[in-house]
């Protein structure tokens, strides 16, 4: 089957590697996609185009970044190693020549970014996100990138089933409370592992987000606090498991009947919602 122009196939991403002497490894989870099919769905489900400008993170040798850019989109890659960063822009002239102006490569760590770093603001996040670093890097972008309204991100399959949890379920946690202060996040799509080079050991799934209006009447950092002390004993109910962070379990306790909460209730089944209800009355 030959692959669609502009696009990488197995043999590019292979070559392109060699030439760059990248030996895949899991510490970094570089596992690269190498089917152009795959490639055009994450374009397609991410709803990208002209006028959008996409950040993408972890770039790697280019394949997401071309697809991107084929959908008229102006692409901001952000890529922490300093060999992937400086190749981008010779892919892409190579494979898509009439795009290679609206791509913007920045070396730079994706956790330690500012807005300032950027030449303008931009619109979507699209990223296939190595699972170690996936949420962290998300809620760092939402927070210092208010412009980004929305994103669709690959993930192992496990990161995006606690991403789009709701209260209640066993894999509901702080990631999944955390990113529900933004907006809402859900699983979309599975990723075969065959699309992969090096086929990783884990599956990956594309979770979508879309930004809405987070709590109102809550400070969002003493919220975060929240979350954290109340998943950090999630056995134990609410009561319990704020006592230190509220000072006493009766402290606790009171916090939790003046939020409208049974102190007998755990953080698995509480939404954001009631999560800034209970800030609110610190």
């Amino acid at each position: 089957m030959t692959e669609t122009p502009g696009l990488l196939g197995p043999a590019e991403i292979r070559g392109l590697a060699a030439d760059l002497g990248v030996r895949p490894t899991k510490k970094l989870g570089q596992n690269f996609v190498h089917d152009a099919n795959t490639v055009r769905r994450i374009v397609e489900l991410a709803e990208v185009g002209p006028g959008d400008v996409v950040l993408e993170v972890g770039p790697g040798l280019g394949s997401l970044t071309l697809g991107l850019l084929g959908s008229g989109s102006t692409v901001v890659a952000v890529e922490i190693d300093p060999a992937l960063a400086a190749r981008l822009p010779g892919t892409v002239r190579a494979h898509a020549p009439a795009s290679a102006g609206r791509l913007t490569v920045l070396e730079a760590d994706a956790l330690r970014l500012r807005a300032g770093d950027l030449p303008e603001p931009p619109t979507a996040l699209v990223a296939n996100l190595p699972y170690n670093v996936a949420v962290p890097v998300v809620l760092h972008l939402l927070a210092e990138l208010p412009s980004l309204s929305r994103g669709l991100v690959m993930v192992q399959t496990e990161v995006a089933d606690r991403m789009a949890a709701s209260p209640g379920s066993r894999v509901y946690g702080v990631p999944s409370v955390k990113l529900a202060w933004y907006g809402r996040a859900r699983k979309v799509a599975a990723v075969p592992r065959s699309v992969f080079w090096p086929v990783p050991n884990v599956d990956s799934s594309l979770v979508a987000f879309q930004r809405g209006e987070p709590p109102a009447g809550a400070d969002r950092d003493v919220v975060f606090t929240l979350v954290d002390a109340a998943f950090s004993q999630r056995r134990k109910t609410l009561r319990a498991a704020l006592a230190s962070w509220a000072g006493s379990a009766e402290r606790a306790e009171r916090l939790l009947r003046a939020a409208g909460i049974d102190p007998r209730t755990r953080g698995e089944q509480l939404t954001v919602a009631e999560f800034a209800a209970l800030a609110a009355k610190v």
